[in-house]
């Protein structure tokens, strides 16, 4: 049975506050087995899911934690000079930044980087709104820190949209798909107007923009494809033409420039006790079929065999430039 057919609806998930550790499902470890993760609310739903399987498999004998707190406060927890507060596993949906880095260095965690999806950041509107397909350009109009107090109407950015005020929605600044998303739209990771409501929480958004006819807002795949009732993807023409995000134009690039992939780093020290080994071999044996099943894209079997195989090996680092 898939997650859909259970019910599975990332929107209703994420309705906990995003600063608690989510407990997925309620499993009561039998010998005091605990696997702790925290980080990306993209990679959250996947997380969950395996999480979800694991335990059930294990029939109690391991208790997996899954929380959300977005990529960078993952990243504050996992790199932890506090063992109390360390995590064993992050959810990235970006790589490791050299500022985390240090983190690590300076409390002696090393890592290993797997990539276990792909996914589109998704810009969404209400249906309600007009607008089908958006230029980078346009893109950069509203969402440029200069355009804050500046830009406020559709109009101003194109004069066949309508002459009404936007309101905007995004994830909040420690989220991998805020850096992700400034970075291709603002030519610089970080720089963003304010005037919008983040929330690393992206339940939050979703409600936003559904909400309010000229609302605009972003976030990763999945929480579109969970909610498409309610909310419009924009098309992104980068100069070839449109491209609506989809599996297919996340897998053949043509979603350009907002499609990436999405990241776990296991810290090397905890890949040594076997519930979290176990674990990890178990998410990338089962990621093919589970990334589907909460609207995500899933790797090749290839990508996911390296994925086994680099972790087998023990291969600390990243893939990310310094």
């Amino acid at each position: 049975m898939s997650y859909k057919q259970k019910g599975f609806k990332t929107v209703g998930i994420l309705a906990a506050a995003a600063s608690v550790a989510l407990i997925a499902p309620a499993v009561k470890s039998q010998d005091g087995s605990l696997i702790k993760i925290d980080g990306s609310s993209t990679v959250y739903p996947i997380t969950e899911a395996v999480a979800e399987e694991f335990q059930i498999e294990k029939q109690g004998a391991m208790q997996v934690t899954v929380g959300v707190s977005g990529t960078g406060g993952g990243f504050k927890k996992f790199c932890s000079g506090d063992e109390a507060v360390r995590t064993d596993i992050s959810n990235a949906s970006r790589t490791i930044k050299e500022s985390e880095m240090e983190m690590c260095e300076a409390a002696g965690v090393e890592y290993i980087e797997i990539p276990v999806a792909y996914d589109a950041i998704t810009v969404v509107a209400n249906p309600e709104n007009p607008i089908e397909s958006m230029t980078v350009e346009e893109l950069g109009a509203i969402w440029a820190p200069e355009s804050e107090g500046e830009i406020t109407n559709w109009s101003q950015v194109n004069s066949e949209w309508p002459d009404g005020e936007f309101v905007l929605y995004g994830p909040g600044a420690d989220s991998g798909t805020f850096d992700g998303f400034t970075d291709k739209i603002n030519g610089e990771e970080g720089a963003s107007r304010t005037d919008y409501t983040p929330s690393e929480d992206d339940n939050v958004l979703v409600q936003g923009v559904s909400s309010d006819p000229n609302a605009l807002g972003y976030f990763g795949y999945s929480y579109y494809e969970e909610n498409q009732d309610q909310l419009k993807a924009i098309a992104i023409d980068n100069g070839d033409g449109a491209v609506a995000p989809s599996v297919e134009t996340v897998r053949d690039g043509s979603y350009a420039p907002l499609s990436r992939p999405i990241y776990i780093y296991v810290n090397a020290a905890a890949a040594e006790k076997p519930e979290v080994a176990e674990f990890v071999e178990f998410y990338l044996t089962n990621a093919e079929g589970l990334v589907p099943e909460v609207g995500s894209v899933p790797l090749t079997p290839e990508e996911y065999e390296e994925g086994i195989a680099k972790f087998q090996n023990g291969e600390t680092g990243t893939t990310a430039a310094k």
